[in-house]
């Protein structure tokens, strides 16, 4: 389900490479949202949360593929469940 949507995403033209055939090297929340199904607010603080990596570049995050990838592949792996409940 997931890798479906991840895979769509690698091969839709990215602007910012000009199609220079780099592959997709970071998500930005929106593209996190569409990936889980998720909303604004559960994507921020699952971003918050720790359990990836990423940087804030002028005010925007951006998640490092790889490190979101090795999660969501881990995720049926983990004990703790919920990601982001307080």
């Amino acid at each position: 389900m997931f890798e479906d949507k991840i895979e769509a995403m690698n091969k839709q033209p990215n602007a910012a490479d000009d199609n220079s055939g780099f592959e997709k090297r970071v998500y930005t929340v929106e593209e996190i949202m569409d990936i889980l199904s998720i909303g604004k607010n559960t994507a921020y603080a699952l971003v918050n949360s720790g359990v990836f990596h990423f940087v804030k570049v002028g005010g925007h995050y951006r998640i490092s593929k790889k490190s979101f990838d090795r999660w969501l592949d881990n995720i049926d792996n983990e004990s703790s469940g919920c990601q982001v409940c307080d």
